[in-house]
């Protein structure tokens, strides 16, 4: 049984490797700064709560376990928040190229007396 649980943890170690690999790889190939925020912060997301389910099944003890639910859980929260704040701030300074969104509902909320660039 110690045997199955350690492999396991190395597939959720390996998957949250290749995660990681191909985030690195979106945010090298991508054009734009809104999708590699999206390569960027969704594998982040599931990558880390891999490594962490791997550590989990690694460890084996309850206390332990506890501490990494916790830390999953504020990763998934945070993540999802921090990836908007930023989006909205490089929006709103002008960093973004407004010609390859598919949809802009920013802009109508910004006039044109809003600031832009940054301070």
């Amino acid at each position: 049984m110690t045997r199955i649980l350690d492999l396991l943890a190395n597939a959720c170690f390996l998957a949250a490797a290749g995660l990681s690999l191909i985030s690195a790889i979106g945010m090298w190939r991508f054009p734009d700064l809104l999708t590699r925020m999206h390569a960027a912060a969704k594998p982040q997301v599931v990558g880390l709560g891999l490594a962490l389910l791997g550590l989990a099944v690694r460890i084996r003890e309850p206390l332990p376990i506890v501490l990494l639910a916790v830390i999953a859980l504020f990763q998934a929260v945070t993540t999802p928040i921090a990836s908007h704040m930023v989006g909205r701030a490089s929006f709103r300074a002008g960093q973004v190229q407004t010609d390859n969104l598919v949809t802009d509902e920013l802009s109508p909320t910004y006039g044109d007396d809003e600031p832009r660039g940054a301070p």
